[in-house]
Order: C-alpha cells, then structure tokens, then sequence
C-alpha cells in the first residue's frame, strides 16, 4: 500500500489473535497518530526493547497492519500503519473468528481503560480548560437493535469531519490536541429485570 487506507478488516482467526496482544495495539496505534518510525523509537515510545518491537512489527506486517516506509538506512527502516482504524467482526457462525474477535474485543477495552485511568490520574496537570472540556460519564437508554445501530451510526457521523486531522497535521487547529473518544455501548445486563434474553 502506498497511502494509508480508512480501515483494514480483520477477519482470519490467526490474525485476530496476534493482534489481540497489548504491544502490538499500542505500536499501531503509536504509528497512525506519531508514524512513521523505526523499531528504535518504537521502543523509545513503548519501553520495550528493539528486538521486541522488530517482532512485533513484523508480526503486524505479516497480517496487513503495517508496512515498511520509505526512507532508512541499514537496519533502520521505518514502519508506517496501513490504515486509521482496524475493524473486525462483531458476530460471526465461524466458532473460531468469533472466539478471536470477543478476545481481542476485550483486549482492546482493557487497553483503552488503562489510557482513561492514566489519563484520569494525570488530570491535575492539564489547563482548567481542557480539565472542563473532559467527559466522563454514562447513559443508559431503552433501544431496540436497530435504534442502537442508528445511534452508532450518527455518532461515527459527528465524529467523521475530525478524523482527517490525525493523518493531516496542517487541518489542526492551534490548541488543538489528541482526545481519545471511546464509545462503548452494551446490553446492561446488571440492570435489574434484564437478566434474560
């Protein structure tokens, strides 16, 4: 791939899983919003070691997730993140990809909660603007499955005019920073009376 595409799809099991470790989620992560880098600088940004970060790429270029930039020299080429956003499937009649996909879904939520509790333990050095600006809270709604759907849907809507931002420095704002905008939504089933299906 010579530009970086919207999304890749996940849907082999193999690759599920090998993007299910922490490591590699945080690399291709680190590479759409700081890319493209070396393996040096990964480990710089991840603490882990070179050699660590040199498999894990290639582990990620093996299934799609990344490739090699131009530029280099010698052993230190730089890797660059395929595309904005992974997806995979959310059900599948396939045993396999739908055990892969639930793992790596939970993979991705215990990895996100560890970016909010570090964030929200650092909170106090941010300017009162941004510390106002933050949000954390919760809804809980009565929604048939297609409503649910809609809702998603117009949420990715509003969210969409933001998104060239990450891969194009020059449509930010001055002042403007990252924000991590997680949207988790789920059928509650410690609501009282919502046991069953």
């Amino acid at each position: 791939m010579s530009e970086q595409s919207r999304s890749i799809r996940l849907t082999d099991p193999r690759a599920l899983r090998a993007y299910a470790h922490p490591t590699r989620m945080t690399l291709v992560g680190l590479l759409r919003s700081s890319g493209p880098f070396t393996a040096t600088r990964a480990a710089e940004l991840t603490g882990e070691s070179v050699a660590s970060c040199s498999y894990h790429l290639r582990i990620l270029a093996k299934y799609g997730l990344v490739e090699q930039a131009p530029g280099g020299k010698g052993r230190e080429k730089p890797w660059r993140a395929t595309a904005q956003f992974t997806e995979w499937p959310d059900h599948s009649e396939d045993a396999a990809v739908a055990q892969a996909a639930d793992a790596l879904s939970a993979a991705a939520i215990e990895l996100y909660f560890q970016r909010v509790l570090r964030a929200v333990g650092s909170r106090h050095t941010l300017p009162r603007e941004w510390r106002e600006a933050e949000q954390f809270g919760d809804s809980l709604l009565h929604l048939t499955p297609e409503e649910l759907t809609g809702l998603g849907r117009r949420i990715e809507e509003l969210l969409r005019p933001y998104e060239d931002r990450e891969a194009d420095p020059a449509l930010r704002p001055e002042g403007a920073r990252p924000v991590g905008i997680l949207r988790i939504a789920f059928v509650d089933r410690e609501v009282p009376g919502n046991e069953e299906d």
